[in-house]
Formats: C-alpha cells, sequence, structure tokens
C-alpha cells in the first residue's frame, strides 16, 4: 500500500521480488543499483547468510518522476528464496504495491518455480491480497544459461490465465532484461495508484 506524506510531497511504492533460491532476484537489484545516477539512489542493503543467498532482504530507495507534485519513491525489497524463510517472506510481502517474480529458467528449476509462485499467491491471500488484482510482471531470467525452458513452455505453466502477465526475458547477471522489467512494474504500479486515487 503506498504510503502518502503530504509534508513532505512524497508518495513512496513497495516493489517485492519473489522467486525461488537463486533465481536472480538480489542479481537485479543490484544491477539497478549500478545502473541508477548516484542522486536517485540510497544504500543498498544486503543481509545474506555464507551461501550467498539474501536472508531477509534487500532494500533499495529509488526516486523517480512526480505525480501533480508528488515525488514518487519505489522501496524494493528481495524475498529469501528458501522455503524455510517462509515467515520472512511474508513480512516483506506486507504492503507491497507491485511484484516482480523472477523465474530461473532452467529445466531443472521448473518445480521450484512452480511452487515458488503458488507459494507467492498463497502468501498474499493470507493478507487479503490477490496477485491478479496487483500490478505484477514475470522476468524469466538466466536467458544465457544452457538448458533453459522455451519461453512458449514458461508462458504455458506460469501465464496462461486470461490475464496476460507482462514478460520479460532477461540475464540478470549481465544487466540484461533488468531496467526494462523495473520500468514495467513502476510504470504499472502508477497507473494503478492513479486509477484508486
Amino acid at each position: 500500500m503506498a504510503v502518502v506524506n503530504y509534508a513532505k510531497k512524497e508518495i513512496q511504492f513497495k516493489i517485492v521480488y519473489y522467486g525461488c533460491g537463486l533465481c536472480g532476484k538480489t542479481t537485479n537489484l543490484q544491477k539497478v543499483h549500478a545502473c541508477v545516477p548516484a542522486k536517485a539512489k540510497g544504500n543498498l542493503t544486503s543481509l545474506a547468510t555464507s551461501q550467498d543467498r539474501t536472508l531477509f532482504f534487500d532494500f533499495l530507495p529509488l526516486q523517480t518522476m512526480s505525480i501533480e507534485g508528488f515525488v514518487t519513491k519505489f522501496q524494493m525489497y528481495t524475498v529469501p528464496g528458501q522455503v524455510k524463510y517462509n515467515s520472512t517472506r511474508r513480512l516483506v510481502l506486507r504492503n507491497c504495491d507491485g511484484v516482480v517474480f523472477c523465474v530461473d529458467s532452467q529445466v531443472s528449476k521448473t518445480q521450484e518455480n512452480l511452487e515458488s509462485w503458488e507459494n507467492l499467491k498463497e502468501n498474499l491471500s493470507l493478507q487479503k491480497d490477490i496477485l491478479d488484482e496487483m500490478p505484477h510482471v514475470l522476468q524469466y531470467n538466466k536467458r544465457d544459461l544452457p538448458n533453459i525452458s522455451p519461453q512458449a513452455y514458461l508462458d504455458y505453466v506460469l501465464n496462461n490465465g486470461e490475464k496476460r502477465i507482462p514478460t520479460f526475458m532477461a540475464s540478470a547477471f549481465k544487466g540484461e532484461g533488468v531496467i526494462e522489467t523495473l520500468n514495467a512494474v513502476a510504470k504499472l504500479v502508477l497507473q494503478d495508484f492513479i486509477e484508486k486515487h
């Protein structure tokens, strides 16, 4: 849920990157942080374990365009990919305005992607949110690796509902598709806010 600060003339939006372990959520935020001019970003905070996985979240405040005199700021988080941290996933998802579901395109990760997709829907429903009613995009990441699922197959298993979800091919490691994904979800979040206010 967007936070409007009338005194500072700011609107803060929260975007959460969700997906299975090691699918590229943290790498996305690192690449965004590297690309954004210094005056438009804050520090990237990462809490990682010895296995280099995000334990809690990455947090990146990003300042963008104005809406009727208000500065818009995006706070971007990642959830931990491991199922054992599901309570943290729920905490990070609380009051989010948009979701990037990051898919590991490797064939061997299909089941993990599907489990994480269902987990996202379940965790949102616990906080009385419905994914189909929330701005969200799919990022098919790791397209630079061998043994990846074809886009048509990923669309079939994740994007075959009535409402087509915007989809982006990416290699977060190479920085490909990262900014396009963020721009798309940010635009959807802003449109959603304007329509509701």
